[in-house]
């Protein structure tokens, strides 16, 4: 009985130094998403900008301008 507490002493402590690690670990991964997010958010903000400020393409337009001739 004793060997069996000593085992059950012994596994959860392994558990709760692993779980641990692993919550370490996962506040890592969560900080390093969030750089990556605000990293994104930056470049796509930076791409609408660029977009919004370049001068309308008069060939590109989404009305068109050229004259259809029917048969």
């Amino acid at each position: 009985m004793e060997k069996e507490n000593s085992d059950i002493f012994f596994k959860s402590l392994w558990v709760m130094q692993e779980n641990e690690r692993l919550s370490k670990q996962a506040k890592l991964l969560d900080q390093e998403n969030k750089a990556l997010l605000n990293e994104l958010e930056k470049k796509y903000s930076m791409i609408i900008n660029l977009e919004s400020s370049k001068p309308a393409d008069p060939n590109n337009g989404s009305t068109s301008t050229s004259t259809s001739t029917k048969p």
